[in-house]
């Protein structure tokens, strides 16, 4: 299966803010990653607040796995959250319901505590989420959010996510959301013309 997004880079304005993702480079992120996952309202939910040179192996698995991409996604050119784009095949999750063969997958943070509250998770998600629906047999993206996780549900659901049902996953209990392709549209427009 080709790579989903088949770029390196990528961007888009909205509103009033230029969002922009680029791959994750190892030697340039790995730091600002790893003091990322130690912020409080990150690690109950991602769980690598570990040492420096585990999360270093943890990330380069990450890399070699061919079955997803890793992202740094900025704002106005300030780069404050983490996005991984993955197929569902070959994924854990794709044993928790039926799964179709273009089916994606999202997870994402914003790192700094300064950047919280502030709005920028919308158009940072939507544009990741626009460019995953370039893949024209994309016709749903899945998302799996630790289910105590409301702010980040409630995030889900504002940019077209249903959810579907509980599920138990190795690392979590998780809510199985679903982004189809007409939905999505119709959300995406509508945030396009509130913020025009």
């Amino acid at each position: 299966m080709q790579q989903h997004l088949e770029t390196t880079s990528f961007f888009r304005t909205i509103g009033d803010a230029f969002v922009s993702f680029r791959s994750v480079a190892f030697h340039d992120d790995v730091g600002t990653l790893h003091r990322w996952m130690n912020e409080a309202h990150v690690y109950p939910f991602w769980h690598l607040n570990v040492p420096l040179e585990s999360y270093e192996q943890h990330l380069q698995r990450m890399l070699s796995d061919s079955h997803q991409q890793l992202w740094i996604g900025s704002v106005d050119s300030n780069e404050i959250s983490y996005f991984e784009s993955y197929w569902v095949k070959g994924d854990v999750v794709e044993n928790v319901y039926e799964a179709h063969p273009y089916d994606q997958g999202v997870h994402l943070l914003i790192g700094p505590p300064d950047a919280l509250g502030r709005g920028h998770i919308y158009p940072l998600l939507f544009t990741m989420l626009k460019q995953q629906f370039r893949v024209v047999e994309t016709e749903k993206i899945i998302a799996e959010p630790d289910i105590r996780n409301e702010k980040m549900i409630h995030v889900f659901e504002k940019c077209g996510f249903q959810p579907v049902k509980e599920v138990e996953l190795p690392d979590k209990k998780a809510l199985l959301m679903f982004c189809r392709r007409d939905t999505f549209e119709r959300r995406w427009n509508e945030w396009n013309i509130m913020n025009v």
